[in-house]
């Protein structure tokens, strides 16, 4: 059995969960989403709590168990918490900015880089004084988060030798050391 497609989902109070033959849609207070399930897979709710059962012990089967219910816990908690990814610009000179959902990066090149931004995502840019400029993705479905998040990072790689470019906040950069200075 699938350690990750046995454990139960629960729900939290405020979201309603419906199952329509292959489709599994969720609804909380920040919004709803919606996930094609393959037809093989068999979702059952029981008061508070749901449960994914497959119907075989194949490899293929044992494979999607675990993924519908990471991929039906992930929009449970994207309803009722949301997710949210942190960025941060290291480098001389690197701003961000934001306006009607369009990112304005300054990130050192020749021209600023301008990146519209799907509109179920929120984008926020925040400069302290004395601190680098952050970034801040959030939103209910995860992997949208992720993948505009991975697209910002994407810009402006970290390089090893000054630790220059975007990360996201806590990340550790292994650090090179430069030339060594001969005789």
């Amino acid at each position: 059995m699938s350690r990750i497609g046995k454990a139960p989902i629960s729900i939290p109070a405020g979201i309603s969960i419906t199952v329509d033959k292959t489709v599994v849609t969720v609804k909380g207070p920040k919004g709803e989403l919606k996930q094609e399930i393959h037809p093989d897979m068999k979702v059952n709710i029981e008061g508070d709590t749901l449960t994914v059962e497959r119907p075989t012990e194949q490899k293929r089967h044992k494979a999607m168990h675990g993924l519908y219910r990471s991929l039906i816990n992930n929009m449970v908690v994207g309803v009722s918490e949301g997710y949210k990814r942190e960025l941060e610009l290291v480098g001389v000179g690197y701003k961000a900015a934001v306006q009607d959902n369009i990112l304005e990066l300054n990130l050192g090149y020749s021209h600023n880089i301008f990146l519209a931004v799907p509109g179920e995502i929120n984008v926020g840019a925040e400069t302290a004084k004395g601190q680098n400029p952050k970034v801040t993705v959030e939103g209910i479905d995860k992997q949208l988060v992720g993948q505009v998040a991975a697209k910002i990072k994407s810009l402006r790689k970290v390089e090893p030798y000054k630790g220059k470019g975007i990360r996201f906040v806590g990340e550790i950069v292994r650090r090179k050391a430069g030339k060594t200075a001969s005789k």
